[in-house]
């Protein structure tokens, strides 16, 4: 299961890059991953099938299954378990999966925008859903659960240049999310409950369970997160709106993969909760609500793709009515309709994706005799509607049988008013299936045959064999119910359960799917007089209409209260901050009993070295308060940061020191970058009133922390876990530097979730600075031309103007391929000597010293954050030596690469140790001889990501305030830049 689920992830990361070399193509050997998946798991049904569906994990008769520790402590692991039910959704959205992307090759055209990143999204999709309905545990299922979320925005909002699919992804994300964040608070309640997340274990203990009131608030938390995913009344309005997607996306997650997330969850909380107090109402009562509006809203569509919409919105309402029964006949009935929903609804929107193509247009009142120009499509379309239909003898006519069969063995009224939702639902569907056939390929009266591109056989291939299926399984249903009997006998049941069959005699459900045949007819006949009335009678409430009220309404309350708070000042924004921080602490620590430290256990200064530093550290915040110019304002702030490196130092914290010293030079490159585009001069038009506050806020603020630090160090009672640190680098983390050791091994997960940060803060402000793009298009400076002297900022005259143009020539005299060779696209005037020698001496001494500083860091001070500071300290210089194009020469990787990057190391470091069997972010150490023996530790992987991430974040800020920005200016007219100069003093 995890080789599957991680090849489906995988091919999604080189999707981009097949593209880019196979074209449309690619899309055939991406297709091959969800195949290989497919037939993997079809030899894995025997095994599944004769398994007791409800064995724990590991046990000798329990299906297969793998459990990985992830996060013991919160009982949360990486178990995947591979039953009846987890099997047919499985081969469901691998067949399927597979058919579409392949249907993908002759739908796109290769020069077609962003179909690299589409052919990942909708890959990973795959194998998010194959994860989603594999996991066993709760908090797993979740994070697959979102993970499809976030997907099917990004394959929704596809054409991201239409208002309309960019509208339409932002509200399906708006609300299946918040159905998720219900779902998770609901996850979490029963685990805690249960005590246990093992989702296996949580439904064998359902019974103990049942009638806790906790128990039935999960199960309506629950019920809500697989509704709004599988577009139930009154969550509906996203799925229609979601055809703004592109055909595929509709073929896949409409009909085969991410609504069908709620009926899986139904089915698989199904035995265990079903008997809980909320369940049948819920269920019944929106599953069939569901089933009537979406059929009866079907009915007045002219747009093909949205008769399918409605109709799937229909059929997701009966899905999860009959799955969720709770009873066997009606779990089996109900996973032989949704195998057969899968097939016949997919392969409809595929042929509406071929007729858009080829015509142009989905508008059923201009297609007109398409069955002519398309046999085969329309042969396909025929059987494909007659299974939607339940029309003998395809597999939809089996299915919809046993789900008569079903709600007619409910107990007594039950089983009325179910049925006849059931049936009335049917009529709909067998009306609006006609429709589709009809307006799709029928010849109109007064509308000329609609013209028609060829159809390729590449195209068609995957609705024939789609159909075809349904057929075939119309006569052998017994192969589906192999598969799905199994998880049907998990549920109550008398006797032996109701078998699929295309025949099963003279009996009542027979004689009702001949009333719903008759009665669909009609309705399709009289279409118009359904239509003049349905005009009518409008909705007197619109979901989607509420829907939009309702966020009106909290962008009215945003835009009111933003204004109220949000002034524009950032020293406003920062006094509340401060004011918060004060007072806060200073009220709890009143208010409470508070350890206060006697005046004996204060202490000023460590040694003499330490005042010293501290007396400098306070000058330089005064002279920073006191400064007049920004740029003397920034190094007074930087002598702050500077001491509190030496004071590490004097503390013994080498590492730290390092890091500090690092950070506050990097800090204030980027300070100094900033600068240039402000006023030279800080402006002190404040009164007195206001300067007292601020005075008395940072004052306070510096007293308050302080305290808080000497009141928690005098609160200590236990023994400081740091004290055991030591022994866990060595032994644990099998380094000698307890720093790097703590983040790349003992505090992983602390540390990539700081990356992260980082390379979230990076994109702000690449955002901030790029209007489009990030930058990462690197300048070849073959295309850049020689400045000429003066040629920038103002004339030069003279001797200037000579000795500028004496260095200008001898820059253009310079070998091409020498390493600093930038340097003739700057001005003469701007170039220095000086910083271009340091540049030759220190950037490749700079480089080594990061490389070592990298891998050196798990014994002796340094790690990949420290050379990654130091290699951008490098890069630094090469862009003060040569200007942003020096910059884009010394390193042919833009930041966006290097940040993704390093992030994928990172994470793919993590996620190694899994598949070996140990846990997320376990390191391995190596020993191993050369010139002596030394010893590799795995987490260096995990180092390298980081170095990636803090070199890219540099980078970032390089081009961002600095390459950026000089291009500005030297493409602004001169009257521009002298009107800036003049302006920043």
């Amino acid at each position: 299961m995890l080789i599957v689920l991680s090849a489906l992830f995988a091919t999604a990361l080189v999707a981009p890059l097949l593209v880019r070399w196979f074209g449309r193509s690619a899309f055939y050997v991406l297709a091959l991953a969800p195949a290989a998946g497919f037939v993997w798991l079809l030899t894995q049904l025997p095994a599944v099938v004769q398994a007791n569906q409800t064995a724990p994990t590991g046990s000798v008769d329990a299906p297969p299954g793998i459990e990985v520790a992830w996060i013991p402590q919160l009982g949360v692991e990486l178990a995947f378990r591979l039953d009846a039910l987890s099997a047919t959704l499985g081969l469901l959205l691998l067949g399927v999966g597979a058919l579409v992307l392949a249907y993908c090759a002759r739908y796109f055209k290769s020069e077609d925008a962003s179909i690299g990143p589409f052919a990942a999204q909708l890959t990973a999709f795959a194998g998010a859903m194959f994860g989603l309905v594999m996991s066993d545990d709760l908090i797993i299922l979740f994070v697959f659960w979102e993970v499809t979320t976030i997907l099917s925005y990004l394959l929704i909002g596809y054409s991201r240049s239409r208002m309309f699919a960019r509208r339409s992804a932002l509200q399906a994300l708006i609300v299946t999310t918040a159905g998720g964040l219900a779902m998770l608070v609901g996850l979490v309640a029963m685990g805690v409950t249960a005590g246990t997340y093992r989702l296996s274990e949580v439904l064998a203990a359902a019974p103990q369970l049942l009638g806790n009131p906790v128990i039935d608030a999960a199960v309506v938390l629950i019920l809500i997160g697989a509704f709004s995913k599988s577009a139930l009344v009154p969550l509906h309005f996203w799925l229609p709106g979601a055809m703004a997607a592109p055909t595929p996306v509709s073929a896949y997650l409409h009909a085969a993969a991410m609504v069908k997330a709620g009926i899986y969850l139904v089915a698989r909380m199904a035995p265990g909760f079903a008997e809980a107090e909320p369940w049948r109402p819920l269920i019944i009562c929106f599953g069939l609500l569901t089933l009537l509006v979406g059929g009866w809203r079907a009915l007045r569509q002219h747009d093909i793709k949205l008769i399918l919409a409605y109709g799937t919105v229909s059929q997701l309402g009966l899905l999860v009515t009959i799955t969720g029964l709770g009873t066997g006949d009606a779990a089996m009935a109900g996973l032989a309709l949704m195998v057969s929903h899968g097939l016949f609804k997919s392969a409809l929107f595929l042929i509406v994706g071929i007729i858009d193509h080829g015509t142009g247009t989905r508008d059923l009142r201009k297609l007109s005799g398409l069955w002519r120009q398309h046999k085969v499509l329309f042969a396909a379309a025929l059987i494909s509607a007659a299974s939607m239909a339940g029309v003998p003898p395809v597999f939809g006519f089996v299915a919809k049988e046993s789900v008569l069969g079903a709600t007619l063995q409910l107990p007594g009224a039950l089983a009325a008013w179910v049925t006849a939702g059931v049936v009335i639902g049917s009529m709909l569907t067998f009306a609006y299936a006609a429709r589709f056939v009809w307006g799709a390929f029928a010849l109109k009266p007064g509308v000329e045959p609609t013209p028609s591109h060829p159809l390729s056989w590449e195209m068609a291939a995957a609705p024939v064999v789609l159909s075809a299926l349904t057929l075939v399984l119309g006569f052998l249903p017994g192969a589906v119910e192999w598969i799905i009997g199994p998880y049907a006998l998990t549920l109550p049941h008398e006797g032996k359960l109701e078998h699929l069959a295309l025949w099963h005699g003279f009996k009542l459900p027979l004689g009702l799917t001949a009333l719903t045949i008759a009665v669909g007819v009609a309705l399709f006949l009289a279409r118009r007089r359904v239509e003049a009335w349905q005009d009518k009678v409008y909705p007197l409430v619109d979901a989607e209409r509420s829907y939009r009220s309702v966020m009106a309404g909290i962008d009215w309350v945003a835009v009111r209260l933003t204004g109220l708070i949000q002034r524009g000042q950032l020293s406003y924004y920062l006094m509340v901050i401060l004011i918060t921080a004060l007072v806060v602490p200073a009220l709890a620590a009143l208010l409470l009993s508070t350890p206060w430290p006697g005046w004996d256990q204060l202490l000023l200064a460590d040694s003499p070295a330490q005042a010293v530093i501290g007396v400098a550290m306070i000058v330089g915040a005064i002279g920073a308060v006191r400064a007049g110019k920004r740029f003397m304002a920034v190094l007074m702030v930087s002598i702050t940061g500077y001491g509190m490196a030496a004071i590490f130092a004097f503390q013994g914290a080498p590492d730290l020191a390092v890091t500090q010293v690092l950070v506050e030079t990097i800090v204030l490159v980027a300070f100094f970058l900033a600068l240039r585009v402000l006023p030279s001069r800080l402006g002190h038009s404040s009164g007195v009133g206001k300067k007292a506050v601020r005075l008395i806020v940072a004052i306070g603020f510096g007293v308050s922390m302080m305290a808080i630090a000497a009141i928690a160090m005098a609160s200590r009672s236990a023994e400081p876990v740091s004290l055991r640190f030591p022994e866990l680098a060595y032994e644990g983390g099998n380094g000698k530097n307890i720093v790097n050791v703590t983040l790349v091994d003992i505090r992983a997960w602390d540390t990539f979730g700081e990356i992260t940060v980082l390379a979230a803060a990076a994109t702000g402000v690449a955002s901030l600075i790029f209007v489009v793009g990030r930058g990462d298009r690197i300048r070849n400076i073959g295309d850049v031309a020689d400045f000429d002297p003066g040629t920038v900022e103002r004339p030069v005259h003279g001797s200037h103007q000579r000795l500028a143009a004496a260095f200008a020539d001898i820059s253009r005299d310079a070998p091409r391929d020498n390493w600093l060779v930038a340097g003739r696209t700057l001005a003469p005037e701007r170039r220095s000597i000086i910083i271009e020698v340091v540049t030759r001496l220190l950037f490749h001494t700079l480089l080594l010293l990061s490389v070592y500083l990298l891998l050196a860091g798990h014994n002796t001070p340094g790690g990949g954050f420290a050379g990654g500071l130091v290699a951008g300290l490098a890069l630094t210089l090469r862009y003060l030596a040569g200007g942003r194009i020096e910059l884009f020469e010394s390193i042919r990787l833009g930041p966006g690469t290097l940040l993704g990057s390093g992030l994928a190391i990172a994470a793919i470091t993590g996620l190694a140790p899994v598949f070996f069997g140990g846990a997320v972010f376990q390191s391995l150490a190596v020993d191993f001889w050369f010139l002596g023996w030394h010893k590799f530790v795995t987490s260096t992987f995990f180092d390298i990501g980081v170095y990636l991430v803090v070199v890219g974040l540099v980078l970032d800020v390089l081009t961002s305030l600095g390459a950026e920005l000089d291009r500005r200016w030297d493409t602004a007219p001169r009257a521009v830049r002298e009107h800036a100069g003049e302006a920043m003093g």
